[in-house]
């Protein structure tokens, strides 16, 4: 399961760098100051703004569920790799705009993370 950790890691770079590099590019001058005055930003790197923060809101949990399912010998891997999956698809459904579809893989990737809990008792 410690792929599974890793690829969290790689997406949280994906949600709160990489994504944002792209989207602020072509503000090279404001990335590369301190930053003391606020950047006025397009509605698409607002959203992921908004994709990072919730990312960064669920990590916690899924990273301690998987460190704790080491140390117990549970095999929640395949739930693991679905919540890895639908917080990727997370992201593009955020991008785009699409509100259902974004908040129904939302549920996906939470009902992941409760099984996983639940998978210790």
């Amino acid at each position: 399961m410690t792929e599974h950790i890793l690829w969290a890691l790689a997406l949280l770079l994906l949600h709160v760098w990489a994504v944002p590099m792209v989207l602020k590019i072509k503000h090279m001058d404001w990335m590369l100051s301190a930053r003391d005055e606020p950047l006025e930003v397009s509605v698409t790197t607002g959203r992921a703004q908004r994709a990072a923060a919730n990312y960064l809101e669920s990590l916690p949990a899924f990273l301690a569920l998987v460190l704790l399912a080491m140390i117990q010998g549970v095999d929640v891997s395949t739930l693991a790799c679905y919540w890895l999956i639908a917080r990727l698809v997370y992201l593009p459904c955020y991008l785009l705009g699409l509100p259902y579809v974004r908040s129904g893989v939302w549920i996906a990737s939470l009902v992941c993370l409760l099984l996983m809990a639940v998978s210790f008792t």
